[in-house]
């Protein structure tokens, strides 16, 4: 079992994630995780208090020393290729957020999906992950960003783009 010492500036962060109440229940479990460690806590005493494994512990702990807070965040997951390119995804929010539609006063699903060539849950995922109200193109402003589309890719949305990485 190997020490872990901490720099103020980690103890300070550490305590600040193990608080909270709004980042992932994993990440705050890890973070007291490592706080305890630095404690001196064993393993075993540690595994017992977060009511999981010793190997786990021994994981996260090990996790830490290679990489420190960066390492207690989840690594990317290999998953389905991303069947929509980030070109079309562009195209569709540009169409249904600059013009109206021709069959009416705005964009339904069904018409956007119909107009891009994209299935109309995906277009409806799309919709609800860039919060696009088409019927509401008064109040929507699309980013200005020049970056846009390169930071929309790593949304994580069922369409088989990316998780979101820290």
């Amino acid at each position: 079992m190997t020490t872990i010492t901490l720099t103020v500036d980690e103890q300070t962060q550490l305590r600040s994630l193990a608080r909270s109440r709004t980042l992932p229940h994993a990440l705050v479990a890890r973070s007291k995780l490592v706080l305890w460690a630095a404690q001196g806590k064993s393993n075993t005493e540690i595994a017992h208090r977060r009511h999981c494994t010793q190997a786990t512990v021994g994981k996260w702990r090990q996790r830490f020393l290679q990489h420190r807070l960066a390492g207690l965040y989840d690594e990317l997951r290999p998953g389905r290729p991303r069947s929509i390119e980030d070109d079309r995804v562009a195209a569709l929010l540009n169409r249904t957020v600059s013009r109206k539609s021709a069959a009416g006063t705005h964009w339904t699903v069904r018409q956007a999906a119909q107009a891009s060539g994209i299935s109309k849950s995906t277009v409806h995922r799309l919709f609800q992950a860039f919060a696009v109200q088409p019927h509401r193109t008064r109040s929507f402003k699309l980013s200005t960003d020049p970056f846009f589309v390169e930071r929309s890719a790593t949304l994580s949305v069922s369409t088989g783009t990316r998780p979101i990485t820290p």
